[in-house]
């Protein structure tokens, strides 16, 4: 009996691994994440964001680069659902930092999973597996010519 019950504990692991260790990569829409309802409510306008290749106004002054990196409980989530509300997370995140910075805006945003740009004006990259999800964004807070 006990090897059976090592047995089973030993073969639900096996199963349950390849579940867990899922790491699915995803290029999605920034115009579908950005007009979702809790983006319009929590980006406030005090910031405005400029992923790489958008055209900005001129640069005043720059302040300093940095990065987010977020994660969400992605159970029970699709893949969209999840990757959309942890860009939204760091989003919020750049829009926080840049006002304790004194930024108006926040130019040449890029995807930066484990440390690797990959820029885009019109997509966001979010890694997702079977519980977590995942975003990280680099950019440079700021100031813009009037």
């Amino acid at each position: 009996m006990k090897k059976l019950l090592i047995f089973s504990a030993l073969v639900a692991t096996i199963i349950a691994f390849p579940a867990h260790s899922r790491d699915t990569v995803h290029m999605l829409p920034l115009e579908d994440a950005l007009k979702m309802p809790d983006a319009q409510a929590k980006l406030d306008g005090s910031v405005e964001f400029y992923f790489a290749g958008q055209d900005h106004p001129p640069i005043e002054r720059s302040l300093v680069e940095t990065f987010t990196n977020k994660k969400t409980n992605a159970f029970g989530k699709s893949d969209e659902d999840a990757c959309n509300w942890v860009f939204l997370s760091a989003m919020i995140a750049l829009q926080d930092r840049a006002k304790r910075e004194g930024a108006d805006a926040v130019v040449d945003i890029v995807s930066y999973y484990d440390k690797r740009e990959i820029a885009s004006a019109t997509e966001f990259e979010c890694h997702a597996g079977a519980i977590m999800a995942g975003v990280a964004l680099k950019g440079n807070f700021v100031m813009l010519q009037d």
